[in-house]
């Protein structure tokens, strides 16, 4: 679930006016892909590619439900799309026009009939779990050799979090993730739709509060890598282009990711046509390009995540298919936990609940 907000437009000269140039508008996470794709795809179909980035489901929910996107492809979670498909959101597939649909990967499709059965509306595009980034030194600094940076403990007790506020902690700005998490410290279903379990849910948030100094759902990978904070509960993926980023500029940061001990959760981004999509044909040919193992790829290479793509595999190089953090073990496998969507009374209490957290008030 990836990531700074801007713009991109990928174009190419054609040799055909821009004014009737073909075009299919996508929008994605930010920090999402090889941008040297963009270019592969312009340059294979034809087709001009207007690439933009948003870093919130909620951002994207908005202009979903609002209708009149303006986009050919988008990539909401997993528990987002299947309330977006039940509002009409979507359009089914056409797969006579994805021959690459037999490179998916059983396993991941399994999981993702919760939120798309028979992935009639949707392909899986990444996916990952959400955890906790340390960077080892300082976090061994304030809280000794022993912190358990492998748990829930790290971040949800009050004791740990008054030390570590001194170098610095980040969480996500998404309330479907935190509020499970917290759920899952205390014992609870993560998946608990009720409201009394998320206000319990809450207290554990609101005790930590003051010891988070943000927030943020893309600032932490940057923060992280470059030695600014020293905690972040964040999503795999970006937790890991911050170890590579310190790695890269050998700032003498270590940073490194766990899926917390107690259980994590496996989040599912999916590509998707809009019901109104200006150019559903050209978005078929998008999800078609990703859908080659190689493309696919190139795209986990890039921004080290997983994805759903099985004959993706053998082009991956090891530093992600050999990752247990990417491609976990059956044992962390197992010890995944999955959402789903709140009906709309529930989620009004989770936006209120999480405006009140944020706020500290």
């Amino acid at each position: 679930m990836k990531k700074t907000l801007i713009t991109m437009t990928a174009t190419l000269a054609l040799g055909t006016s821009a004014a009737l140039a073909e075009e299919v508008h996508v929008y994605n996470w930010s920090d999402y892909i090889d941008e040297e794709l963009l270019t592969k795809f312009e340059e294979e179909t034809g087709i001009d590619l207007v690439y933009d980035v948003f870093d919130s489901n909620e951002l994207l929910e908005t202009k979903m439900l609002a209708g009149g996107s303006g986009y050919d492809v988008v990539v909401p979670t997993g528990s987002f799309l299947q309330r977006q498909i039940a509002a009409g959101a979507f359009q089914k597939l056409d797969k006579s026009k994805l021959p690459n649909i037999g490179n998916m990967w059983d396993v991941i499709a399994e999981r993702t009939d919760t939120y798309d059965p028979g992935a009639e509306y949707s392909i899986n595009y990444m996916w990952g779990t959400t955890g906790i980034g340390a960077n080892t030194g300082k976090v061994a600094e304030v809280l000794g050799e022993d912190a358990p940076i492998d748990s829930l403990e790290l971040v949800f007790n009050p004791e740990n979090m008054e030390k570590l506020a001194a170098c610095g902690v980040h969480f996500l700005d998404a309330p479907t993730e935190m509020i499970p998490a917290a759920l899952k410290y205390i014992g609870e279903d993560p998946d608990s739709k009720d409201p009394e379990k998320i206000e319990e849910a809450a207290k554990v948030l609101e005790a930590v509060r003051p010891y988070v100094q943000k927030f943020h759902s893309s600032e932490y990978i940057n923060a992280l890598a470059n030695g600014d904070i020293c905690v972040a509960f964040g999503w795999s993926g970006d937790i890991l282009q911050a170890r590579d980023r310190a790695a890269e500029a050998d700032n003498g940061v270590e940073v490194v990711y766990n899926a917390p001990k107690e259980g994590a959760l496996m989040w599912f981004d999916q590509m998707a046509i809009p019901t109104d999509a200006p150019n559903p044909e050209a978005a078929h040919k998008f999800l078609n390009f990703i859908m080659d193992p190689e493309n696919m790829a190139a795209a986990s290479n890039y921004v080290y995540y997983a994805n759903g793509n099985k004959a993706s595999q053998e082009f991956l190089v090891e530093d992600v298919i050999g990752d247990t953090a990417i491609y976990p073990d059956q044992a962390t496998l197992d010890n995944l936990y999955t959402v789903t969507p709140y009906d709309p009374k529930v989620q009004r209490t989770v936006t209120r609940i999480w405006t009140r957290v944020k706020s500290g008030t």
